[in-house]
């Protein structure tokens, strides 16, 4: 654990998470279309007039600017600011949770990836690989920078969790030949039970099961509202994704509380 005043930790999280969701917004719109991230620069959608520096500051500029185009006047989605917020807000709540330690940086690269991939699922009903395959990356460079810092503690039930996270979900997709689950889900899972596996049993065992739990929920809605019909195809993704985040901030006293109701702590 790195000593850092947590003042100055949870103001610089707040910071970078305003940068990396704006970053964010680049991510969600350009890796569905095949766009690279770099080039062109960000321009209106509407008039295609290059975005000015001084109107990409996040949150601030959609505000000064009214949330409208400032060459053509049309309107700027409220999303962009949203994403912004709801990122810099995960990595507070991860440096409260974490700290500064070597599993703080593996959990933002799988916040940040996680915001992403969220929005592409309910926008597009996929969970491009590219993106997995950066937080697979992230996530297993910082735990191992984590086990070289603290021993080989966490290892055997980050691996186990792996297993386990790919077992649930892969034999999903195999059993139903793929109309159950996607490919996309089967991919991210194995890296969200490593971790989630990284935190204990309790975190993965709360993050598996609230996947699952929080998609029934709103499934439910969906169809009490006639929102969704019977048959209507659902991303699983945002509620594999909501599972992990609750198992990772709150998995373990959860966990420990259904221990201690059903006798069993």
């Amino acid at each position: 654990m790195v000593l850092v005043p947590e003042s100055l930790l949870i103001a610089t999280l707040g910071v970078l998470g305003l940068l990396v969701g704006s970053f964010l917004n680049v991510v969600i719109h350009r890796v569905p279309a095949g766009v690279s991230l770099v080039s062109p620069g960000s321009a209106c959608p509407a008039c295609a007039n290059p975005v000015r520096p001084y109107d990409n500051v996040p949150v601030l500029s959609w505000l000064v600017l009214r949330g409208r185009c400032r060459d053509c006047n049309a309107p700027i989605s409220g999303r962009y600011p949203l994403v912004e917020l709801a990122t810099a807000l995960l990595f507070v709540l991860v440096g409260v949770r974490f700290g500064a330690s070597a599993y703080t940086a593996a959990a933002l690269v799988v916040i940040a990836t996680g915001v992403a991939l969220f929005m592409i699922d309910l926008d597009h009903r996929r969970l491009p690989f590219a993106i997995t395959g950066a937080a697979a990356t992230g996530t297993v460079i910082a735990l191992s920078i984590d086990l070289v810092l603290h021993g080989p503690g966490p290892l055997v039930t980050a691996l186990l969790s792996t297993a386990l996270w790919f077992g649930v979900y892969g034999g999903i997709w195999f059993a139903t030949a793929g109309r159950g689950m996607g490919l996309g889900d089967v991919a991210l899972a194995p890296v969200l039970g490593l971790a989630l596996g990284w935190l204990g049993w309790g975190a993965s065992a709360v993050g598996l099961a609230g996947g699952f739990l929080i998609g029934a929920v709103v499934g439910v809605g969906l169809l009490a509202s006639g929102r969704a019909g019977a048959r209507a195809r659902v991303p699983h993704g945002p509620f594999l994704l909501s599972g992990a985040a609750l198992g990772m901030f709150a998995g373990q006293p959860l966990w420990e509380g259904y221990l201690r109701l059903v006798g069993l702590a």
